[in-house]
């Protein structure tokens, strides 16, 4: 049996061509470390838009199979996965796990070890059960981080701090977290607080992780994702036609460096947490590249909801039994019965602006998934109107902050930090679906015949 242990880490969509030039200029010393003691691949995603998103791609990475045969293809769809994850196998093989934060997971049964589900999951069960006060904190401050209307009393970060403090809680987060705040008021950027959740995040898995020394982990961030979709205008602005204010410069132009940066930091205490003898696989499932579409047209605009059962009533809908935000404008109604929901998506497919419908209704079994679809700017007066209302648009959606400025690219890092993985020759492409069985084989655990791409540590590559 495998005796060192394996950490996935997932930091979700960092780029091949941004990760290289931020190492050279000698911004990134652990990852730099890192890489130069791995197998470095580059992977590739089978998926191209509109399906080519991590909450698809990453469930490749953690079955070994594309999105053709798994099937699910929004957040919170990781329950209509049949095929076994890593994790179940491993704990299949009597080995602990700790999945921490990783994005639209499924277990096909009970499993030996931990889970916290990622913020936008609503099927995968949080366990133990002390991870809950964690993870409702945590979800309802990813999912509303736009949303201005959204309010956290007292109660609830006392109890956030009081779990924290018997969880991990870090003199360094501490620290950090005081610093962010007080800049706050000479220099804004309050987009540097998504870095003070993922410190957190961080404890929390230190914590776990020294408590139980799981012979299977994950480790997903995603705020460097986020920072490259929205401010990859202000890091680059020559290549946009819709330039971005001395204002927005000020406060965006770092961003995406920073986010680097920070994840950098983290993986620097990671690696002294698991030590020299641990496989490393480091992974983004795919990249961005700039997202030029839309310059033309005064840019791409995302709007949503500010309540979103508030809005469900006022559009004559009944019988909701979970509202539940996903990213951008998207969203989720869940209903008892088939018949509700499609009473539901003829009242959402009838609300319409300045006579476009604006809400699809994507049917999945019981539930719609929608988002208002339109990308334009809005006029302060414009109207939206429902069969059963009308109302000013803004009384009931918000615009999220930044215009669109980076995309999903199907390539991805792979580095593995482990013997076993020959080396292969530079800029190697391999399918990202090798992850699975691969990490499978460095665990000495049988590779189900349903897994069709090579494991690494065969040296078996797909194409230069």
């Amino acid at each position: 049996m495998n005796k060192s242990p394996v950490i996935l880490l997932e930091f979700n969509e960092l780029c091949p061509s941004l990760m290289d030039q931020f190492i050279a200029q000698g911004h990134l010393p652990s990852f730099k470390k890192l890489r130069d003691s791995s197998a470095a691949f580059i992977s590739e995603a089978k998926e191209r838009p509109p399906y080519l998103e991590p909450w698809v791609q990453w469930i490749n990475v953690h079955t070994g199979v594309p999105a053709s045969e798994h099937g699910a293809l929004h957040l919170s769809e990781g329950h209509k996965v049949t095929q076994p994850a890593i994790w179940d196998l491993v704990s299949e093989a009597g080995m602990g796990v700790w999945l921490c934060g990783s994005m639209n997971i499924h277990t096909r049964a009970a499993i030996k070890g931990s889970i916290l589900p990622d913020p936008w999951s609503s099927d995968t069960a949080v366990q133990p059960a002390a991870l809950q006060t964690y993870y409702d904190f945590v979800r309802r401050q990813v999912q509303e981080h736009s949303n201005a209307s959204a309010k956290f009393g007292a109660s609830d970060y006392l109890a956030f701090l009081s779990f924290m403090a018997s969880h991990g809680l870090s003199r360094q987060t501490i620290t950090t977290a005081i610093k962010q705040l007080r800049s706050e008021r000479a220099e804004g950027k309050r987009w540097r607080r998504a870095f003070i959740l993922e410190l957190l995040q961080f404890d929390v898995f230190a914590d776990t992780y020294r408590k139980q020394r799981p012979m299977f982990s994950t480790f997903f961030l995603n705020s460097t994702a986020h920072m490259q979709h929205v401010y990859w205008r202000n890091m680059q602005p020559e290549l946009f036609s819709i330039k971005p204010s001395e204002k927005d410069q000020q406060q965006y132009s770092s961003a995406i460096l920073e986010g680097y940066v920070h994840m950098d930091g983290i993986l620097s205490r990671l690696l002294k947490v698991v030590g020299d003898d641990a496989t490393i696989v480091f992974s983004t499932a795919i990249s961005q590249q700039p997202f030029l579409h839309y310059e033309d047209t005064g840019g791409k605009r995302i709007y949503r909801p500010k309540d979103l059962a508030a809005f469900a009533r006022w559009a004559g809908i009944k019988n909701v039994k979970e509202c539940n935000p996903v990213m951008s404008e998207q969203f989720w109604l869940v209903f008892e019965n088939e018949s509700d929901m499609e009473a539901a998506a003829t009242q959402l497919e009838a609300i319409t602006l300045d006579g476009t419908p604006a809400f699809p209704a994507h049917k999945e079994g019981n539930a719609i998934f929608s988002g208002f679809s339109i990308r334009s700017q809005i006029d302060p007066e414009a109207k939206l109107i429902s069969p059963t209302a009308t109302s000013r648009f803004f009384d009931l959606l918000y615009e999220i902050e930044g215009l669109k400025s980076g995309m999903h690219h199907p390539e991805g890092l792979l580095w593995i930090r482990d013997a076993r993985v020959p080396r292969p020759s530079p800029n190697q492409h391999v399918e990202l679906e090798s992850v699975a069985p691969t990490i499978l084989e460095l665990m000495n655990i049988e590779i189900p015949a349903h897994l069709k791409a090579p494991s690494l540590a065969q040296g078996s590559l797909v194409k230069a």
